[in-house]
């Protein structure tokens, strides 16, 4: 094997079965799919249910927009955590990753389907 080649390891098979479920979770609503259509792979629950929240959370930060000033501050800094976060979780979805997001996964545990 010469330098400039790369070993790469086979996906698991419940990794590659549930990515495109899973990395669509990450957008919004949608975090609804993974949870819906693959409530069997542990790889699409774990980003599905870390989904939910952050998108439970979106909905909160978009009540509390109705508040004068401080809410549309809260909003839009929300929007560009929240919107940073789920790309990222995304991104660990394609590259078949399990990535615990600080806070939100522990609060993610929590859910039971």
């Amino acid at each position: 094997m010469t330098t400039n080649e790369r070993v790469v390891a086979p996906k698991d098979p419940e990794i590659q079965d549930a990515q495109f479920f899973a990395a669509i979770g990450y957008i919004s609503f949608l975090c609804f799919v993974p949870l819906a259509l693959k409530k069997n792979n542990k790889f699409a629950l774990f980003h599905g249910k870390q989904a939910l929240v952050l998108f439970i959370l979106e909905l909160a930060a978009a009540i509390l927009k109705v508040v004068p000033a401080l809410g549309d501050l809260v909003f839009t800094l929300s929007f560009v955590v929240f919107g940073i976060l789920s790309l990222i979780g995304i991104v660990k979805v394609l590259m078949g990753e399990r990535w615990e997001i600080p806070v939100i996964h522990e609060i993610a545990e929590r859910i039971t389907f």
